[in-house]
């Protein structure tokens, strides 16, 4: 049926991929593993949506990204259709919710108050960090869960994972390379924290190295 409206499954899918990830932007090889579609039905889909203003589009490192536009006039009564399709009856609806799938990869390993994405996730984040985690995780099972989302998004991902204790003593310190991620353009996935120090309310003193994996 929604296949119908929309004029074709693969117009869907980028739909779906786009609205139920906004702000995070997907380039075409990217995209094809995602809905599972031959790329040149994708790229002619991505024309057409490009063309309407649906989606913009912007290149970095030699690749060029395309993300939902939020000024497009119909913006939110096209997120709202594409949002609030429960995902037990629409197996697309499921698959192109990355967020959901990030999440629940990191929640297996362990329990997290407060996690975001930027990096590779973000255009112009700022940060080579692409997974941001607070929390009590078991580190072997979080490296195990990252690298299941390496593979299924077919790119490597640097992360960084803080207890709550080790979070807020480092807030405390105004530590450059968290508040620096604070500040960065992100997607937050999970928010379930008390009210996080103000960076107004805490002093300057010596940066301390961060628990952070980066992969060559």
């Amino acid at each position: 049926m929604i296949d119908q409206l929309f004029g074709s499954k693969t117009r869907v899918k980028l739909l779906s991929l786009f609205y139920n990830n906004p702000g995070r932007p997907f380039y075409v090889r990217e995209i094809t593993r995602k809905i599972d579609e031959q790329i040149n039905s994708v790229r002619r889909e991505l024309a057409n949506l490009l063309s309407m203003g649906i989606v913009s589009s912007d290149g970095s490192n030699n690749r060029l990204y395309y993300e939902v536009n939020p000024k497009y006039e119909y913006y939110e009564q096209l997120r709202s259709i594409f949002t609030s399709i429960p995902v037990e009856t629409n197996s697309v609806m499921e698959e192109t919710r990355e967020e959901d799938q990030i999440v629940k990869a990191l929640r297996s390993a362990g329990s997290i108050d407060y996690a975001f994405l930027s990096g590779s996730f973000v255009l112009g984040s700022g940060t080579n960090v692409d997974i941001f985690i607070v929390g009590d995780v078991n580190k072997a099972r979080l490296a195990k869960s990252v690298a299941d989302l390496e593979a299924a998004l077919g790119r490597e991902l640097n992360y960084s994972a803080l207890t709550q204790s080790e979070y807020q003593y480092r807030l405390g310190l105004s530590d450059r390379f968290v508040t620096g991620l604070l500040e960065s353009k992100k997607i937050v996935i999970i928010d379930g924290q008390e009210k996080p120090l103000a960076h107004a309310d805490v002093t300057f003193g010596e940066s301390i190295p961060v628990s952070i994996r980066h992969k060559q």
